[in-house]
């Protein structure tokens, strides 16, 4: 029972990255549908970060009144850049490039976002890196072929692969005159600038919750960070334009709802908690599984097509990445090992300090039973 219990215990990381995987795998699903109904993708960056807020505030308040510490300017500023960089700037990039691309395309492009998390956290010295070290080698080339893979994914395209499921899927794509041409190169660029600012966050999250430990009162105060300056973003570019700030019982709501509960209340918790033991790196490691859910079950249900280019570009970033995660493993087992030798040292000291004093009482002790010798005059 121990051993089991130790290796659940040890799994608990790994099943909540693999969960908020397969979280934003439904998002980037739901999230298309509703930008090709003509949904502002400013709009629901709002109405996502006003949800987490609600959702996440109450928890916040119960959970967190005994180990929540005091706000200091320092805190409070980082919280403001948190809410600039993912949920305001990454989100409103991010949304505006899977408007000119696919959701299968947008899931593949953001598998940057590890070797983008690798380099800052490497800047931050968050990640140790070694480059004598044979891991420390694979990190860096594994972050190199995943930027790779995403070029090679951006610019060739390659022929359409007939898949068994697709042969017979003939629904037309939904489509309005809101929505914008395809245009893979700008919306890459997109893509790629968020990422890069949610490469941000998750940095400066990490550094933030070491001194701001309460992890649903942070997640909070991002959202409500979120919410202000995503508004003043959407206002300022959907001036005098009211209608798409419209609610109703469809998609669109259905977007904001999840996108707020799923992957923004629950998906900075669950980031802000792994990171406390795993680092920033590992949090952001597993995007390729959600790149793989998202190319499957988008043939399904949106009638994206995909292309081989794609797939191996794919197929090269995810090799890539997994060069990252096996040097990350390395990295845990050297600080277990580097841990387990202290305490031996510590033990070891403490042992041969308790034996010199114990000689040294003893030596004292004999010493004060010698009997002097007078010489004789």
């Amino acid at each position: 029972m121990g051993s089991l219990a130790a290796m659940l215990n040890q799994s608990k990381p790994f099943l909540a990255v693999i969960f908020l995987q397969f979280g934003f795998s439904g998002m980037s699903l739901i999230t298309k549908s509703a930008l090709d109904q003509g949904m502002s993708q400013h709009v629901l960056v709002v109405y996502r970060h006003a949800v987490a807020t609600l959702v996440i505030a109450p928890f916040a308040i119960v959970f967190d009144r005994k180990i929540r510490p005091k706000m200091s300017l320092s805190i409070f500023i980082k919280i403001l850049i948190l809410g600039l960089l993912e949920p305001t700037i990454d989100q409103n990039l991010y949304y505006t490039g899977m408007k000119y691309t696919t959701a299968t395309f947008t899931a593949a492009m953001t598998n940057v976002l590890p070797a983008f998390s690798f380099l800052l956290a490497w800047i931050f010295k968050l990640e140790k890196v070694n480059i004598r070290k044979f891991h420390s080698q694979a990190k860096v080339l594994g972050t190199i072929v995943t930027v790779g893979g995403a070029m090679l994914m951006t610019l060739i395209n390659g022929p359409m692969l007939q898949l068994p499921w697709t042969k017979s899927n003939n629904r037309p794509v939904v489509s309005t005159a809101s929505a914008p041409e395809q245009d893979p190169i700008k919306g890459a660029l997109m893509i790629a600038v968020g990422c890069f600012c949610w490469a941000g966050f998750v940095i400066l999250q990490a550094i933030t919750i070491k001194s701001y430990p309460a992890e649903l009162s942070l997640t909070a105060l991002i959202c409500v960070a979120g919410t202000i300056e995503g508004s003043i973003v959407a206002l300022a570019i959907e001036a005098g334009n009211a209608a798409v700030w419209a609610v109703h019982l469809d998609v669109k709501l259905l977007a904001a709802v999840y996108g707020g509960v799923v992957c923004s209340g629950v998906g900075y918790y669950v980031q802000g908690v792994v990171m406390k033991t795993r680092g920033p790196v590992f949090v952001t490691a597993f995007n390729p599984l959600s790149m793989v859910i998202v190319a499957i079950l988008s043939s399904f249900i949106l009638s994206e097509m995909l292309y081989l280019g794609r797939i191996l570009g794919a197929v090269v970033i995810v090799a890539g990445l997994y060069l990252v995660l096996w040097g990350k493993s390395k990295d845990q087992s050297s600080d277990e090992n580097f841990e387990t030798d202290e305490k031996m040292v510590a033990t070891d000291e403490h042992y041969t300090t308790t034996v010199s004093d114990q000689d040294f009482v003893v030596l004292d002790i004999n010493h004060s039973k010698v009997t002097p010798t007078v010489e004789p005059a």
